[in-house]
């Protein structure tokens, strides 16, 4: 079964109009408002994702399995990469002492300039390996590096004291929520450099990946109000992370040395595994935390 799609104007333009759409009903009603709740939060969280979930669908049934397979394995990647996300931007807002009631606002506009430049890293991307096949190479050395970097320093983030520490060096005199929105937009852009070889590596038809990238982003704001508070009790999402990344860079190199292409529902099946492991094994971690004897000073 293909996993790329002929999607034309109309498609495009479909996907677009809708996103935009609930864009403006988000800034009006939804996780842009200020004093956010846990509440909603949690249902505009449940929103996103259930719209990520029906596009899958309507995509798995109109163009086929294989578009299904390659769309919920690339937005099942980003959603995860996106729940990472959360440590930095929680450390940014903290380092920066951002107001509660202005992490919405400086979220959502972050998230959408990364967006706009996702765009067209993925446009790019997919048309370099498109063309040039040996550009696998490069992604492929990029992601296990990543992976590898990930692995050795244990799940540590320190990412975002680096990226608060260079906007404040630049913008010494910006308002803290304008320091917070630029380095969110850094962020969300580093991060690009590893979930957009990722994704590509799954597939390369844009649309299926812009609208994976689109729909785990524009989920990021509900979802960061909904377990900022919880987040660092996945201890160990980011080694599960740095896995994923380094058998997806294996995936491009069996590619190229077998000129055959892993089937994507081995691809999501292995991405689902991997995270439900990483998950199941910080959840057990954690109840079994108070359980530990306490060390004596």
């Amino acid at each position: 079964m293909p996993d790329t799609i002929s999607a034309g104007p109309l498609a495009w333009g479909a996907l677009l109009a809708f996103l935009a759409v609930m864009i403006v009903v988000d800034l009006r009603v939804g996780s842009a408002q200020r004093h956010m709740t846990i509440r909603t939060a949690a249902i505009w969280s449940g929103i996103w994702i259930g719209l990520a979930m029906a596009f899958g669908a309507g995509l798995w049934l109109f163009e086929g399995g294989g578009a299904g397979e390659a769309y919920f394995a690339g937005y099942t990647m980003e959603k995860a990469l996106s729940l990472d996300n959360v440590f930095v931007f929680t450390l940014i807002f903290s380092a920066l002492a951002v107001p509660r009631d202005e992490q919405p606002r400086v979220l959502l506009w972050g998230i959408l300039i990364a967006l706009v430049l996702r765009g067209i890293l993925i446009v790019v991307g997919a048309e370099a390996l498109e063309q040039y096949s040996w550009i696998a190479w490069p992604f492929a050395a990029l992601l296990a590096w990543t992976g590898w970097r990930i692995l050795r320093s244990g799940g540590s983030h320190d990412a975002g004291e680096k990226i608060v520490a260079r906007v404040r060096n630049r913008f010494p005199r910006v308002e803290p929520a304008v320091a917070a929105l630029l380095a969110v937009a850094a962020a969300d852009v580093i991060f690009a450099v590893d979930s957009v070889p990722a994704i590509l590596a799954i597939t390369t038809d844009t649309f299926i990946v812009f609208a994976a990238n689109a729909f785990a982003l524009l989920g990021l704001r509900a979802l960061f109000f909904l377990v900022a508070g919880a987040v660092q009790r996945f201890a160990y999402l980011q080694l599960g992370l740095g896995v994923l990344l380094i058998g997806i860079a294996g995936k491009l190199v069996y590619g190229e040395l077998s000129g055959e292409k892993l089937a994507t529902s081995v691809t999501l099946g292995s991405i689902v595994a991997v995270l439900a492991a990483a998950i199941g094994a910080s959840v057990l971690r954690e109840r079994r935390a108070p359980q530990l004897p306490q060390e004596v000073s």
